[in-house]
């Protein structure tokens, strides 16, 4: 084949260093945006990027040129530099690890209407319960014992 093709969407979820409520929800929207010309700038376009004081979701389409670590390294590191310098939170860091979920081209409009009521989401369940909840559905192992810093 002479041309290489592909779709591959992502669901990216991270949280704040120990889940700290660090994004006030006055600046949300701005993180949003930036998050999301950050991973447009990777040629990763953004669908979907929303969240909560103490994590975020992003819905992107992974570039074929680009590993899911480096996309993520980017995005973690370019948006905790923002936070320090825009959002004014001198303290901010984002946790070590993530969680990366392929979607179907035929959950993405499921999966960017889950991420854009996030706020309605976390009035009822944490980012904890939320994230075994999605380590289930994408049938992830993992073990408790490691999974938050």
């Amino acid at each position: 084949m002479a041309q290489s093709l592909a779709q591959l969407y992502v669901h990216l979820v991270f949280s704040t260093k120990e889940r700290r409520p660090f994004i006030p929800p006055q600046t949300s929207p701005r993180l949003h945006g930036y998050l999301a010309r950050t991973l447009d700038a990777l040629s990763c376009p953004s669908v979907q990027v929303g969240g909560v004081a103490d994590h975020l979701h992003l819905l992107f389409r992974l570039s074929k040129n680009l590993a899911l670590s480096e996309a993520v390294k980017h995005a973690k590191i370019e948006s905790s530099k923002w936070m320090k310098q825009e959002g004014n939170v001198g303290e901010f860091a984002w946790q070590t690890g993530y969680g990366g979920f392929s979607v179907s081209a035929s959950h993405v409009d499921s999966v960017t209407a889950y991420i854009a009521n996030q706020p309605a989401h976390h009035q009822a369940r944490s980012f904890q319960e939320e994230f075994r909840i999605l380590l289930r559905k994408y049938n992830v192992a993992y073990d408790e014992a490691y999974l938050w810093d």
